[in-house]
């Protein structure tokens, strides 16, 4: 069958003839050589490759598939402690509540969530294991993260503790504000700080706001410095945790500093059981 405007090849027709009308049929503005196929192999390669990298969802991204923030996975906070189980429905997972990646921004204040420590055994949450003030409380399950200021060298430890109604809850909260400083401060790295020692048994110099939110509790505490003892200041370290911060006649104050992470933490934290 041929198209208007060509006939039939003959058998006087060339070989060289018949391949120089099919490529001008097909398109291809010319004969079609064995160099130039291989080159349009090599081009479609290259698209479908180039393609097919960009679509591909790598762990990390931010949105699947766009960017290289796959890189970001290696960089995850440290989690210590055991995951609660998929069948609980109010499991205090920290990825569900405090997503690394997520900034936790409350008015003007903005904080960067670090490691995180989690477990069904609240006791695990105490500065000293020996004390009592959740023994017998009815705690399910505890969910401690830190977090570091963006705009404040100051650190922070959020705890998240479950009872099993508000009544338990409410009394927990009373028991924690009898005693100061009875949970523990985690570091960046999810380590537990050293035990302030020198308090007396008073409570410490930047006091922990402890809410009752229905049925759970949550208690934040701030430092300056490394973390490691309240009220502390230091320069900064070679792994860039936050130095003291050197009040100024516009800036605030540390105890300022460490009073608006508080407030903001603790209601960045309660907000997420108003409901419950």
């Amino acid at each position: 069958m041929t198209t208007q405007g060509e006939r039939t090849p003959t058998s006087g027709d060339g070989e060289e003839t018949v391949k120089r009308r099919i490529g001008r049929g097909a398109g291809l503005g010319g004969r079609l050589t064995p160099r130039k196929a291989v080159g349009w192999v090599v081009v479609l390669g290259v698209v479908a490759a180039g393609g097919w990298i960009i679509t591909r969802p790598m762990p990390g991204d931010y949105i699947p598939g766009l960017g290289p923030s796959h890189k970001d996975a290696t960089k995850t906070p440290p989690v210590v402690g055991a995951a609660p189980p998929t069948t609980d429905p109010e499991g205090l997972n920290v990825d569900n509540f405090f997503p690394a990646q997520r900034v936790v921004e409350v008015g003007g204040y903005k904080a960067k969530r670090n490691g995180a420590r989690q477990g069904l055994n609240c006791g695990e949450a105490l500065q000293d294991r020996a004390q009592e003030v959740l023994r017998n409380s009815g705690c399910q399950a505890y969910l401690m993260v830190n977090f570091s200021g963006q705009d404040r060298p100051v650190l922070s430890t959020v705890t998240l503790l479950r009872f099993g109604d508000q009544g338990a809850a409410a009394r927990a909260a009373d028991r924690l504000r009898e005693k100061p400083g009875s949970l523990t401060f985690i570091l960046p790295d999810a380590l537990p700080a050293p035990a302030p020692s020198g308090t007396g048994g008073k409570e410490p110099e930047t006091p922990s706001r402890i809410e009752a939110v229905g049925h759970y509790v949550t208690v934040t505490s701030s430092r300056v410095g490394d973390g490691r003892t309240p009220g502390a200041g230091s320069s900064p370290t070679p792994s860039g945790t936050p130095g003291s911060p050197t009040p100024t006649a516009s800036g605030p104050s540390a105890e300022q500093s460490l009073d608006e992470a508080n407030r903001a933490l603790s209601y960045a934290a309660g907000s997420q059981f108003v409901w419950m």
